[in-house]
């Protein structure tokens, strides 16, 4: 090589082995990923349960005629709302009338003869005082007498039966409720305890839901309280929440008023009747809903975000808590139900535990982490918003 060029590219060799020499500064330790978490809190939670039911009417009377003859007049329109003692049919009472006038005189008949034989008796008792007559016929005269005072009683009772029948011929409604279509119209012949019903009467309001809740549900149910677990709502006083068909919550809010004594075997259910009132009508009988009980109080129930647990492929539940130091640590998890969007948790968690509920495909079980309320803002992108190196001006 030339010697005017070496002279002119030493000094570039002696700054490239001078950069060389410059070790490269070691890496600092990595920066704590930060999560959101949710802090572990006892409290107390009524557990409810949600369960298929269907609305059947309070109270439902069929209505039959008790005497039998020509339907007169249909006094209602039907669908229409019917009050207790309202009169809903009539019967041509013509031949009823005549039974009570026939009664009438029957009663009249006999208290005549009771008279009179009231007389005899009373002048036979004096006479016998006297032996002017004897104390057979005397005998005969007191039977005569108690024999008018029982013919009598007789013809009362006809007459009584009489008049009920009378008053039978118009057909009112036992109970106050919406009345059903007619299956008769006047004209028609109806007979005494007839097997088809004139038509059927329903109260409404309140209305009963009849609920089908598992034999093996309510003996979890029953266990719960008896280890206290659960606190009971007391008796009577479990509310009742109804869904409708369509999803929609109904606005009355119920409560239970009967629990099932025995089981169905063809399906291992306990039916649970519940009361609801009714007071616009939306409910009718026979409609499906779904009804929610609440059976109890769990008074130191923790509960955790669904989105903070995870399953196994086996099923099992766990959770990634941050422990000491922030460091991560699993836990197993046993859990009884799904409350809202949280599950109970019965065991593996305790009141204070902050669960990893965001954030955790940025870190590992043993890692060191910063925790944050789940919801915040990560500290670490304002930090590194601040930080960040200004654009040189131009």
């Amino acid at each position: 090589m030339h010697p005017r060029f070496s002279r002119a590219l030493a000094p570039l060799f002696l700054a490239c082995l001078a950069a060389c020499s410059k070790q490269t500064p070691p890496a600092g330790p990595p920066k704590a990923a930060t999560v959101g978490v949710f802090k572990v809190e006892a409290q107390a939670q009524a557990i409810s349960s949600e369960l298929p039911g269907r609305t059947k009417a309070r109270l439902v009377a069929e209505i039959r005629p008790q005497v039998g003859g020509i339907v007169l007049r249909r006094l209602f329109e039907e669908g229409a709302v019917v009050k207790a003692g309202q009169a809903l049919y009539e019967i041509d009472p013509a031949t009823y009338r005549a039974a009570v006038a026939s009664a009438e005189a029957g009663v009249s008949k006999a208290s005549a003869t009771l008279g009179s034989a009231r007389t005899v008796a009373e002048r036979d008792a004096e006479l016998v005082k006297i032996d002017a007559i004897s104390q057979q016929q005397r005998d005969t005269s007191a039977a005569a007498l108690k024999q008018a005072q029982a013919d009598l009683e007789v013809a009362r009772a006809a007459l009584q039966t009489a008049r009920i029948n009378l008053e039978r011929t118009r057909i009112v409604s036992p109970i106050a409720g919406r009345i059903e279509v007619s299956t008769v119209t006047p004209g028609a012949l109806v007979t005494a305890n007839q097997d088809v019903a004139l038509t059927t009467v329903r109260q409404l309001d309140p209305l009963y839901v009849d609920i089908v809740q598992s034999s093996a549900e309510l003996l979890r149910l029953k266990r719960e309280l008896a280890d206290g677990t659960l606190q009971s709502r007391g008796a009577g006083e479990a509310p009742i929440k109804v869904v409708l068909e369509d999803g929609t919550p109904y606005p009355h809010a119920g409560k239970l008023k009967f629990g099932g004594v025995s089981v169905n075997p063809a399906t291992g259910a306990v039916t649970l009747r519940g009361e609801v009132p009714n007071p616009d009508g939306v409910l009718m009988p026979g409609m499906y809903v779904r009804a929610r009980v609440e059976t109890g109080v769990a008074e130191q129930a923790l509960l955790v975000p669904q989105q903070g647990v995870t399953r196994t492929p086996s099923g099992d539940a766990s959770a990634w808590v941050v422990g000491a130091g922030n460091k991560v640590e699993a836990r197993k998890l046993t859990v009884d139900r799904a409350i809202g969007n949280r599950w109970q948790v019965t065991a593996g968690l305790n009141a204070g535990d902050l669960v990893i509920v965001d954030g955790l495909q940025r870190t590992r079980v043993g890692a060191t982490v910063h925790p944050v309320p789940a919801g915040a803002a990560p500290a670490t992108t304002v930090a590194s918003a601040a930080s960040a190196p200004s654009s040189p001006k131009r």
